[in-house]
């Protein structure tokens, strides 16, 4: 039940905010597992930092990840999605007993303050939508939020930059060009593993990366 809930949700923000939100179905149980593999390696205490949970299909399997002394930031810039996850919060029994150490931030990931606060990173923002300006503004938040030697692990669906390119002309074709070579030069210095989701729709591959 709490599935359906989630993909009706998800869904109906599809429609009204594709850009923002960048797929119709919340992410799989196997991409949640992929997502938070670098953090179940970790010994508590740890601070992870959430962006674009959505309606917390990842959000779940972090909460399930939690220990004493975690703390467990989530930034979200859309107010249903917030509302959503507040009631999450407060009504379902996993997030429930972790919700004294979780806070949800509504606003850009750029407006989250501090440098060099968190151990993990796991963003689930739909870059391949965005302008490259705002990918670059995302990424630099990335690296100044992250602590020397934490992870940061996004995810794309596969192939989605190639697939999409023939079906593009004009200004959204020069973006995605300049956006594929952009992320192409990130993975190559930064990424530390990946991992393709089958079981996922469409199927995805989540990239661990560690800066510096």
């Amino acid at each position: 039940m709490q599935y359906w809930t989630e993909c009706r949700q998800f869904y109906r923000q599809f429609r009204q905010q594709y850009h923002t939100t960048g797929s119709i179905l919340p992410s799989s149980r196997g991409l949640a597992r992929a997502m938070t593999r670098p953090l179940r390696q970790a010994k508590a205490p740890r601070r992870i930092l959430e962006i674009g949970p959505g309606t917390g299909a990842i959000t779940a399997e972090i909460v399930r990840q939690l220990r004493p002394g975690d703390q467990f930031d989530i930034v979200e810039i859309n107010a249903d999605f917030v509302a959503f996850l507040n009631t999450r919060f407060a009504e379902e029994a996993d997030f429930r007993k972790r919700r004294s150490q979780s806070r949800i931030m509504h606003c850009p990931l750029q407006e989250v303050p501090g440098e060099k606060m968190y151990d993990f990173l796991i963003s689930g923002l739909p870059l391949n939508n965005f302008s490259l300006e705002l990918v670059d503004d995302i990424y630099k938040s990335y690296e100044r939020l992250l602590k020397p030697g934490g992870t940061l692990t996004c995810f794309e669906y596969v192939w989605v930059r190639a697939i999409k390119m023939p079906f593009v002309r004009g200004k959204d074709r020069e973006r995605l060009t300049q956006l594929t070579h952009y992320l192409e030069v990130k993975f190559r210095r930064y990424q530390i593993g990946q991992e393709i989701v089958v079981l996922n729709v469409p199927p995805a591959v989540a990239r661990h990366l560690r800066f510096g």
